[in-house]
């Protein structure tokens, strides 16, 4: 009896020890962020983890150029619009996508991908892709941790500029409601 009751308690024990560590969770060396904004009538919202530049040469190096990135740490970033937009004037239906980007030191190529929930870009498929687009990157003041952001909200035309702001690049890009919101 006493043999069961023993058993019975070491069990009891490490179960109650390993529920303990797994509801312990640890604080993000690249912490999780999310922006929003309403475009019109069209509501964008950006997921991403915020990598720190911590003294490493970003482009290039710790960011490879060449390569498809995830366009934040972790998980791949997503963005999500409530209806069709245009970004930079080519259409890309609602729904929430992957975001990539193909950096060089002259320009970058950003990829909506059709398969949203994926870690990192290990598994990345550019059949999937929605949409690409190029843009140029510009310099801008010392960013220690990544940021999307939103500028040049304009209320008559029913569009924004969407920013990654990283190290000292901005990499800005036009999201317009399409016509028929």
């Amino acid at each position: 009896m006493k043999k069961k009751f023993f058993i019975s308690l070491c069990i009891l024990f490490f179960i109650l020890v390993g529920f303990t560590y797994a509801q312990k969770e640890q604080v993000r060396v690249s912490p999780k962020a999310s922006v929003m904004q309403v475009v019109g009538l069209t509501e964008v919202k950006i997921d991403y983890s915020r990598p720190g530049v911590k003294k490493r040469t970003i482009w290039g190096e710790l960011v490879p150029y060449n390569k498809v990135w995830r366009a934040g740490a972790n998980e791949a970033t997503t963005i999500s619009f409530s209806s069709d937009v245009l970004i930079e004037g080519e259409k890309l239906p609602a729904g929430k996508y992957s975001f990539f980007a193909i950096p060089t030191k002259d320009e970058w190529t950003l990829i909506f991908n059709k398969v949203a929930e994926q870690w990192g870009a290990f598994e990345y498929n550019e059949a999937e892709d929605a949409l690409r687009i190029t843009i140029k990157p510009k310099g801008n003041g010392f960013q220690e941790w990544l940021t999307y952001s939103f500028t040049d909200y304009d209320v008559k035309s029913q569009s924004a500029v969407i920013n990654l702001e990283w190290e000292k690049l901005k990499v800005p890009f036009k999201v317009k409601v399409s016509d028929n919101n």
